[in-house]
């Protein structure tokens, strides 16, 4: 029984010490961009309308983005989930609490060419994504 405790105690401390916060894949928030892309009225998404959750900053990665490139953007270091520097049918939106990746959303390019004028990332007071349709 003590090696049982002493092995999970043991474990415990391994995995506290070893872990990394890993970004949340966030679906549900992919869907409610999707769905407001869709309509062909929408020329701007205010994120602050869709997210349900707290964040700092944000930062609108493009495609055939590098892996260096997306640390640089961030100013953190961020494993990229999704290989973009390889691909160009979607845009990666990451969000960051306290410069801690924290979730991200992969946006598809079929809707059009997202941009946000400022290259020092979204905030909350500032987080307007327009849209240029096809």
């Amino acid at each position: 029984m003590k090696k049982f405790v002493f092995l999970i105690s043991f474990s415990l401390i391994f995995l506290a010490s070893c872990s990394q916060v890993i970004a949340m894949h966030n679906k549900g928030l992919e869907k409610s961009i999707s769905s407001a892309l869709e309509k062909n009225s929408v020329t701007e998404i205010d994120l602050n309308s869709l997210t349900g959750f707290d964040w700092d900053k944000a930062y609108l990665i493009t495609p055939y983005t590098d892996q260096e490139t997306i640390n640089k953007q961030l100013g953190v270091k961020f494993k990229d989930p999704t290989n973009m520097a390889y691909r160009d049918d979607i845009y990666l939106l990451v969000f960051l609490v306290k410069n801690e990746v924290v979730q991200y959303v992969k946006i598809p390019t079929k809707f059009g060419s997202l941009m946000h004028g400022n290259k020092d990332g979204i905030t909350p007071s500032n987080a307007i994504i327009k849209i240029h349709k096809k």
